[in-house]
């Protein structure tokens, strides 16, 4: 039956699947539905896990599952990261008490040890055990439980887990999206002391919509408390996508912040958690400077830094001046660049007038529009200056504060 559906699916995997549901009756040994799922699950999975992909007899039994699972590379990012904390350990034992589809633990399973991945949906639950044996993975067993502080010992059984991880499931009971800690499912705050009990070390992935400060003091404030040791945020494809919280049972102290870019680059910014408190930015002197810009590099900061809240920290760490104190765009000397975002090459700096739109629209007929600290949005602008998208041209409008006053410009800058 199994080689039925496979070949079911590779040889339908670009029709219309409303049309295929519509006509299941012509294929009564099918189980439609699955197949369905399947094949719009393939589409989706392709770019996000292409070696999942690459094998067709993996099932995907829910839309919900291949929208909501991690990226091949945030979960190779998740298995090094683990890696680093059990370093001397080189079998540690994992336990993943929300499965969900089960990709994070195909990355952790080529670095631990063992994993038991417990799933609360029994429909995700005997997806992974089929998908697990069809990757060829054996270190990982399969369990389907409630969990909650009363049944963590049922769950885990005699496994003894080095590391615990949990990605709540951030939707309530109507389906809408939650992103406090105790409206997901299961309530991380009302686990924790069980947990710890269990293992020393806690790793929670968190909605990127989740509010960094708010995450960790509520986590540090469930029992055993103040325990939350390193925050990563992690991004890719130029979107935030993850927040993991390390929290390790008898660590009191202040967090570690990491940003990460995996899908461009294999470092990571470290910094306490209080850099960006401490940082104090450089800005420029006069608007008589902005002359001499040209040539020089605008720096945009990627989702992760913007969501890490580093504005500050960037200019004092890097040697960057700030635009303006509430305009997050930075100049640099020629040269330089970061993977941690985007570099411009600035063109021109023009006074953010009515003339000047007028003068932009004559001259350049396609560029990218961005409005930064102005009472005007992107869109907006886009329109009076009614210009076509450019992959190579980018025109900024901002804020920009010197030491000597305030004003509103235009930069046209090139993309590098």
């Amino acid at each position: 039956m199994e080689d039925k559906l496979t070949g079911f699916i590779l040889a339908h995997e670009n029709d219309d699947t409303a049309k295929l549901l519509l006509g299941r009756s012509r294929w009564p040994d099918i189980d439609m539905e699955l197949a369905v799922s399947t094949i719009e699950g393939r589409r989706r999975i392709k770019k996000k896990v292409p070696q999942w992909h690459e094998i067709p007899s993996i099932i995907y039994p829910t839309r919900l599952c291949t929208e909501q699972c991690s990226s091949a590379v945030t979960a190779r990012y998740k298995a090094m990261l683990l890696t680093r904390l059990m370093e001397g350990r080189p079998g540690f034992r994992l336990a993943d008490l929300t499965g969900g589809l089960g990709i994070d633990d195909w990355a952790f399973s080529a670095k631990a040890g063992s994993i038991l991945y417990n799933e609360m949906d029994a429909l995700l639950s005997q997806a992974a055990e089929h998908n697990f044996r069809e990757l060829g993975i054996d270190n990982i067993t399969v369990s389907n439980h409630e969990v909650s502080p009363a049944t963590i010992d049922e769950v885990l059984g005699s496994f003894s887990p080095d590391v615990i991880f949990l990605d709540p499931a951030r939707r309530d009971g109507a389906g809408r999206k939650v992103f406090l800690l105790e409206d997901c499912s299961p309530d991380i705050l009302n686990l924790k002391q069980k947990l710890f009990d269990a293992a020393p070390l806690l790793m929670v992935k968190l909605s990127p919509m989740a509010d960094i400060s708010m995450a960790v003091e509520r986590l540090n404030a469930a029992a055993p408390g103040n325990d939350v040791k390193e925050v990563h945020v992690v991004a890719t494809d130029g979107e935030c996508k993850e927040l993991l919280l390390v929290a390790e049972r008898g660590y009191s102290g202040p967090y570690t912040l990491c940003v990460a870019e995996p899908d461009h680059t294999e470092d990571t910014i470290s910094v306490a958690e209080d850099a960006e408190k401490v940082s104090v930015p450089e800005f420029l002197q006069s608007t008589e400077e902005l002359v001499e810009l040209k040539g020089s590099v605008l720096f945009e900061p990627g989702k992760a830094l913007a969501k890490a809240g580093l504005f500050n920290h960037v200019s004092k760490a890097w040697g960057l001046r700030k635009l303006g104190r509430s305009t997050h765009l930075y100049v640099a000397p020629a040269g330089w660049s970061s993977p941690f975002g985007k570099s411009f090459s600035i063109e021109e700096v023009l006074p953010f007038s009515s003339t000047e739109i007028k003068s932009l629209s004559k001259r350049i007929p396609a560029a990218s529009v961005t409005a930064r600290n102005l009472p005007i949005s992107s869109d907006d602008l886009r329109k009076k200056l009614k210009l076509r998208e450019s992959p190579t041209t980018h025109i900024f409008a901002c804020r920009i504060d010197t030491a000597s006053g305030s004003g509103n410009y235009l930069l046209v800058t090139s993309v590098r």
